[in-house]
């Protein structure tokens, strides 16, 4: 059984990772999915002062939903089953301790995401990922 994490931030970059899985869904059988959307923190001193913890909590499940709406759909779609999970925290650490949180086999992601300060050539995330993982990373272009 393949566990296969596919993070998710919205790009089309992330999305062509994602296609990537599905079109070779044959090659994971029998596949577990899991997308998955990291949220940046927000919740620094000053923005506590003003904002509660729960609408924050709110703010990020629906800033993550709406990121993984377009992957839900490609997945329904192509009637692949998914799992998706929310999280929060600094991006790539987040991707490596939630591959490793659920056991996954392979992290597919695209090469550059949705952040403007992506690298020249290959994102700081997807970067920061090939460095941290101890499973195999896929870049998809």
């Amino acid at each position: 059984m393949s566990k296969v994490m596919v993070p998710i931030d919205g790009s089309e970059c992330a999305l062509r990772a994602l296609n990537h899985v599905i079109r070779n869904a044959q090659r994971f059988q029998p596949l577990t999915l899991h997308l998955l959307n990291v949220q940046f923190p927000i919740a620094t001193g000053t923005v506590r002062l003003f904002i509660d913890q729960a609408t924050i909590r709110q703010y990020h499940q629906e800033e993550g939903e709406a990121m993984l709406a377009r992957a839900r759909e490609l997945l329904s779609s192509a009637d692949v089953p998914y799992e998706t999970h929310i999280k929060v925290g600094r991006i790539a650490e987040t991707i490596v301790a939630s591959a490793k949180e659920l056991g996954c086999d392979e992290i597919v992601m695209g090469s550059r995401g949705s952040s403007s300060t992506a690298g020249h050539w290959l994102g700081s995330v997807a970067t920061k990922t090939l460095h941290l993982a101890s499973v195999p990373v896929t870049i998809i272009k």
